[in-house]
C-alpha cells in the first residue's frame, strides 16, 4: 500500500486555475473572488493586511495560515486553544503556530464573533460518510489546490479556523452544525505577524446545513493592503 501524501488531492477543481499569480503575491487593493467551493492561497508580508469577506452572510470560510519561509509551519487549533485558554478566537487574538508563534492577528470582525475552531475540514472521505458516491469538491482539496496553485505543496491538512462557521459546543461537550449568523457583507480583517501565505476556502458543504439552510454554497471575496 502506497504512502499517504497529504499534498495530493483526491479530485480536482477550479483551484488549480484561479491563483491570484504565479507564486501568490496579490496586487495591493485589489479585490479577488473566490469562485463557489473553490480555493485560493494569497502571500501577506509582515505588517500587512487582509481582509477576508462574506458576500452573502451565509458562506464559512476555511482558513489558514501558512509561515512563508517554511510551510512546515502553520496555523495550529490545538496551540491556539492552549495559548488562548478558549475555542472562540476574538479581536486583538493572534492565531498560533505549530511552533507557538503568532503567525497573524485579528484586528476586526464585523460580524458577532461566532467562529469554529473545533471542525476538520471537509474532505472526500467525510462526504463518503455522509452518502456521497462520487467524487464532492471539499475544502481540504482546496487547501491543496491552492497551494498547487503557486507552486506548493500542502506538508499537512491542518484543523482550520472557520471562519462564520456555527457549531455550538454545549456544556456537556456535544457539538451540533448550525447556520452561520454572520450577515451580508461581514468582514475579518488579519494583520501578518510574519511573512505568511493565507489559503482561504469557500467551503463547499451542501449536506449539513454549514452554510445556510437550502443555500447553495457561495462566493468569498478578500485583498491585501498596507494597513
Amino acid at each position: 500500500m502506497a504512502s499517504f501524501d497529504p499534498s495530493i488531492p483526491d479530485g480536482t477543481n477550479r483551484s488549480l486555475e484561479i491563483a491570484v499569480s504565479a507564486d501568490g503575491v496579490p496586487e495591493m487593493e485589489r479585490t479577488y473572488t473566490i469562485d463557489a467551493r473553490c480555493g485560493v492561497a494569497v502571500r501577506v508580508c509582515a505588517g500587512k493586511h487582509l481582509t477576508v469577506i462574506n458576500p452573502s452572510g451565509n458562506q464559512v470560510c476555511d482558513f489558514w495560515i501558512f509561515a512563508a519561509a517554511d510551510v512546515g509551519e502553520y496555523s495550529s487549533m490545538e496551540h491556539l486553544h492552549t495559548a488562548l485558554g478558549s475555542i472562540f478566537p476574538k479581536v486583538g487574538d493572534g492565531v498560533a503556530s505549530n511552533l507557538r508563534r503568532t503567525l497573524m492577528t485579528i484586528t476586526k470582525d464585523t460580524s458577532v464573533g461566532v467562529h469554529d475552531t473545533v471542525i476538520a475540514s471537509c474532505d472526500h472521505a467525510r462526504y463518503q460518510q455522509l452518502g456521497c458516491t462520487q467524487y464532492h469538491d471539499n475544502c481540504a482539496d482546496n487547501l491543496r489546490q491552492a497551494l498547487i496553485a503557486i507552486g506548493l505543496k500542502a506538508p499537512a491538512i491542518p484543523a482550520p479556523f472557520n471562519l462564520w462557521m456555527n457549531v455550538p459546543v454545549q456544556a456537556d461537550g456535544s457539538t451540533s452544525f448550525m447556520p452561520p449568523v454572520s450577515k451580508p457583507g461581514d468582514q475579518m480583517v488579519f494583520r501578518a505577524d510574519m511573512d505568511v501565505i493565507a489559503v482561504m476556502s469557500a467551503c463547499p458543504q451542501d449536506v449539513t446545513p454549514v452554510n445556510g439552510v437550502g443555500v447553495a454554497p457561495g462566493i468569498l471575496k478578500f485583498y491585501v493592503t498596507e494597513s
